[in-house]
């Protein structure tokens, strides 16, 4: 094999490995994604159902345990009283695992394990914006 040939087959089998690592979410494959969390949370800003969860809408940035009328777990109170914010990089973590983050949450659902689909869950979360004090 030739230098050139050897780069060419080098770069083919590491390119499919890491294409999807790091890739920028799709708010569009989100929203599908975001079918597993709708049952407890919402990311309507004007959501009138009392839902297990709190509500999604703007939550990048967003100090954990912020909204007033939602009753929080001790757990997640616990944390908001450390300072945990819910910039990309915790959601991220959470979302893989949310006891490792929040121990004692009651977060139900099974941990996110795809790193694609929890890109794009946080692209679709990430579409309402910063939030805001």
């Amino acid at each position: 094999m030739r230098a050139a040939q050897v780069v060419v087959f080098v770069l083919g089998l590491t390119l499919p490995c890491t294409a999807g690592h790091g890739e920028p979410g799709d708010a569009l494959r989100g929203e599908r994604v975001f079918q597993r969390c709708f049952a407890c949370h919402s990311v309507d800003s004007d959501e009138k159902l009392k839902l297990q969860g709190p509500s999604l809408h703007k939550i990048i940035g967003r100090p954990a345990a912020a909204i007033a009328d939602f009753d929080y777990s001790v757990a997640m109170k616990n944390m908001a009283g450390a300072g945990l914010v819910w910039d990309v990089e915790t959601l991220d973590r959470y979302i893989a695992d949310p006891e490792s983050v929040v121990p004692g949450t009651n977060m139900s659902v099974p941990p996110l394990r795809d790193e694609q689909q929890r890109a794009d869950l946080l692209a679709y979360l990430a579409r309402s914006g910063p939030y805001r004090p």
